[in-house]
């Protein structure tokens, strides 16, 4: 048996009771499993790239991470069992209905049995989803472990301030242990980061339910979706008054929120924008919707065994940092708290209109960078489709401040999208935009101050457009109304591009430079207005 614990294998799957590994800090009186003392081994002494619970706690948690800092990939038994539980859940959420229907005489027994059996296959489609969706949470995280943990370690202490969290009895990383990573180039290791991803989902959920977002009519697709099809289509009614509709949808709600967010994105945004966690929730599902995100998860889903995971997850990390500015844009420019519905109606089309003209559009840069993604992803076998997809996530932004010009000034959205394109090109607006990305976040004020600049940026880009549509007539291109709005700027114009060419020029950006540019585009836009 011990043997087989430490032979150089792929997997190493426990099934069964008992606990096989502890971490070498652990003495066998800490494990509490005297039967399996004479064969357990440490955490660092494994061989196998991987280790799978199917059991419960077959590794300690400091087992775990021991193994993990090594290099090797588990998650917890919590993780890996989980799709066990979530069966149970739909079980349960299933009778409840089913019981209903029966005893209001709309179903006999038998009927009900019948149907339970037809569903099996079906919900247990429906578990694994959830299951492969919270893996995917998770490789998410330890692809940016380190760039996160000092996002992690403030939200630590934010679970710990308000009695959620008892860092020593999970065992996540003192602050101590957090500087060590941090000087060693390492994040949270795969079972901690499945920690604070459980701690996150219950605290959220919590939440969300005394707020009035689960009796949004918008999320009513949330709640069909978790019931198998023949519960969707003959019983949506019934579907609609069970009495744990809010629980569920908060559960679906959260699920996709957090597993598409990641861990720390709630806390971040809260802090960054003062914004109540419904607030922030509803921002992110609309923008989900907007931008078609699940669209693109469901196509990285497809690449499974097809393409690298490193391609897929860089993919999806793409996607979220779409969604995630697209999220800050609707809290400060929306009112507040959003309406879904509305606000997918209104945006979604647009945004899409323009999304599929950005070859046409893009200029300089821009399309370089287009260019240069969409290579690369196709020559790692991404299909076109995904890839002039996700080609398009870093232009695609804008698209919510072109939508919202054209709507202010009666114009279209590709009338607008030409100027904003174009004027991105000619004042290197672009390059800046590369340079303020480049800002180092290693903490919050860092990480702060880093995308209010960012977002003065786009909110200067998002003036000046609006500036220069003004000029010219509706038979104007773009290069017309350019040439039109420099020749009666030409002064303020030709100052400001000076300025702006020394500090592109400059051999390293920080705060300060980047903070002369900012100026330097609201001297335009006081100029212009």
């Amino acid at each position: 048996m011990k043997a087989i614990l430490q032979a150089p294998v792929d997997l190493l799957w426990n099934g069964g009771i008992g606990t096989y590994v502890k971490s070498s800090a652990e003495a066998n009186t800490d494990v509490g499993d005297k039967a399996n003392d004479a064969i357990r081994v440490d955490g660092q002494d494994l061989r196998v790239k991987v280790v799978g619970e199917g059991g419960n706690l077959g590794l300690t948690q400091l087992g775990r991470i021991e193994f993990a800092l090594h290099g090797g990939r588990i998650n917890t038994d919590a993780i890996d069992n989980s799709a066990g539980v979530d069966t149970s859940d739909h079980e349960v959420n299933i009778k409840i209905l089913l019981n209903g229907l029966v005893a209001d005489g709309d179903m006999t027994v038998k009927q009900r049995n019948k149907l339970l059996a037809e569903m099996t296959d079906e919900v247990g489609r429906l578990v694994l989803r959830n299951n492969y969706a919270q893996n995917t949470a998770i490789a998410n995280a330890l692809a940016q472990s380190k760039d996160m943990l000092h996002a992690q370690q403030r939200f630590m202490k934010h679970l710990v301030r308000e009695g959620h969290l008892d860092r020593a009895l999970e065992f996540l990383p003192t602050d101590r242990q957090i500087r060590e990573r941090l000087a060693q180039g390492q994040g949270l290791t795969g079972p901690e980061t499945a920690v604070l991803l459980a701690y996150t989902k219950i605290t959220v959920a919590e939440e969300l339910l005394h707020t009035s977002l689960p009796d949004d009519p918008y999320l009513k697709g949330l709640l069909h979706a978790y019931f198998p099809t023949q519960l969707r289509e003959q019983f949506p009614d019934r579907l609609d008054g069970h009495p744990l509709r809010r629980e569920i949808t908060t559960t679906v709600l959260v699920n996709d929120t957090v597993n598409t967010g990641g861990t720390t994105y709630l806390h971040r945004l809260r802090e960054e924008t003062g914004a109540s966690l419904e607030e922030i929730v509803r921002a992110q599902t609309a923008a989900r919707a907007i931008f078609r995100s699940s669209a693109v998860w469901d196509g990285v889903e497809g690449l499974d065994n097809k393409a690298d995971a490193e391609v897929q997850t860089r993919i999806r990390l793409h996607s979220r940092r779409l969604v995630e500015r697209g999220t800050r844009w609707l809290l400060n420019n929306r009112p507040q708290p959003l309406e879904l519905a509305e606000t997918v109606d209104f945006f979604a089309d647009r945004v899409e209109q323009v999304w599929a003209q950005l070859p046409k559009l893009l200029r300089g840069a821009d399309l370089e960078w287009y260019g240069k993604i969409y290579d690369e992803l196709t020559g790692v076998g991404v299909p076109d489709e995904l890839a002039t997809r996700v080609a398009g996530f870093s232009s695609a932004f804008p698209t919510l401040d072109i939508v919202s010009i054209a709507d202010r000034m009666g114009r279209e959205p590709l009338d607008v999208a030409e100027v904003y394109y174009d004027l991105a090109d000619r004042l290197r607006i672009t390059q800046l935009m590369d340079r303020i990305i480049e800002l180092p976040r290693a903490d919050r004020w860092q990480s702060m101050a880093r995308a209010a600049i960012r977002e003065d940026l786009y909110a200067a880009h998002a003036a000046l457009t609006a500036d220069v549509l003004a000029v010219g007539n509706g038979t104007s291109t773009p290069e017309q109304r350019y040439k039109a709005w420099e020749q009666k700027n030409a002064a303020i114009l030709g100052r400001a591009r000076t300025t702006l060419e020394e500090i592109q020029g400059s051999e390293a950006f920080d705060l300060a430079n980047l903070s002369v540019a900012m100026r330097t585009m609201r001297t335009l836009l006081r100029q212009h207005s």
